[in-house]
């Protein structure tokens, strides 16, 4: 007689965390957030715990949370994770006064912001190998190690010349050839 089932919305090698009420604003978090997103799930770790970003730690959290959901959850290869998409939105504002001169007050707001971060598992593909286009040419067994087909002349570059050294004018002689 409970509630139903919840629809899942994301797709079945993605997982999901949210980092909510995360102390800083919007525009700076998306800074960090920016950093990572279609990064794989590794290089993004080591790039979050190497930022001096003060709010880097928390990002830190909320991507090590989704890994471990799509490990748990969704029993997807940690190795094969990348950051899908790493959003960020705001949240609730605290509202402080601060007096100013002459008695009047001035508005301080404190912003919350949240981070959802969604990873996906993504299997490398090698890649594959190219068949040759063409066919190369064996040396025939009578040619003695030499090819059969010769070299081509376009590949060779022209050699260049250098320009003849300059002559003196003979117009004017120095003062030592005059005395």
């Amino acid at each position: 007689m409970g509630k139903q089932a919840h629809v899942r919305t994301l797709a079945d090698n993605e997982a999901k965390a949210i980092g909510t009420m995360i102390r800083i604003s919007p525009r700076k978090l998306n800074l960090v957030a920016q950093s990572i997103r279609g990064k794989s799930a590794e290089v993004a770790l080591n790039e979050l715990t190497f930022s001096p970003k003060r709010i880097a730690g928390q990002v830190k959290k909320v991507l090590q949370s989704a890994i471990a959901n799509a490990e748990n959850n969704h029993d997807l290869d940690v190795d094969d994770l990348f950051v899908k998409e790493a959003s960020v939105g705001k949240n609730m504002v605290l509202k402080r006064f601060h007096a100013r001169a002459r008695g009047r007050g001035a508005r301080i707001e404190k912003p919350f912001a949240q981070v959802t971060i969604v990873v996906e598992e993504k299997r490398e593909k090698a890649p594959a190998k190219k068949a040759a286009a063409r066919p190369q040419a064996k040396p025939e067994a009578g040619a003695k190690g030499k090819s059969a087909a010769a070299p081509k002349a376009e590949n060779k570059k022209p050699v260049a010349k250098k320009a003849p050294a300059k002559k003196k004018s003979a117009g004017r002689k120095s003062a030592k050839e005059n005395a």
